[in-house]
């Protein structure tokens, strides 16, 4: 498999995003929500999980490849953490598959605070998801 193939088997927008986490009515079932979220995620190869593709920052393995193809950005990322991998569904919808002057305009501050995700995860899980964005956005920046 090829990340594009990989990366066009996600298809969840922002607003799939914010319609399932906004819906949630406590923490414990919007941590539930981010779960499921992760479960659309397809499986990352095995043979992908290499150290060269590995993200710093994160306390949980992630790793995260990429392709341009057509002034879009396709990506493969994934974790061995369930509810991390809900976390790269909300990094996902917000940049997969899209052109690089969109990703550069997306306000991830504004989108991680309408979710109300701030000072509900644990410190290292938001350093991570920080780590995550951090690292899609050198990506623009360094096309």
């Amino acid at each position: 498999m090829n990340i594009v193939d990989y990366s066009t088997q996600f298809t969840l927008s922002t607003d799939d995003i914010k319609q399932t986490l906004l819906s949630s009515k406590s923490w414990e079932e919007k941590y539930r929500s981010l779960m499921l979220l992760g479960k659309k995620i397809a499986p990352y190869p095995v043979e992908w999980q290499r150290q060269e593709f590995q993200v710093q920052g994160c306390e949980s393995n992630v790793w995260l490849q990429h392709e341009w193809k057509e002034n879009r950005l396709f990506l493969a990322i994934g974790s061995d953490a369930k509810i991390v991998k809900g976390l790269i569904a909300l990094v996902l919808a917000a940049f997969n598959q899209k052109p690089a002057d969109q990703i550069k305009d997306f306000d991830t501050q504004a989108y991680f605070a309408e979710l109300s995700l701030e000072g509900q995860l644990s410190p290292s899980r938001t350093n991570g998801l920080h780590a995550i964005v951090t690292q899609v956005m050198a990506l623009v920046a360094n096309r």
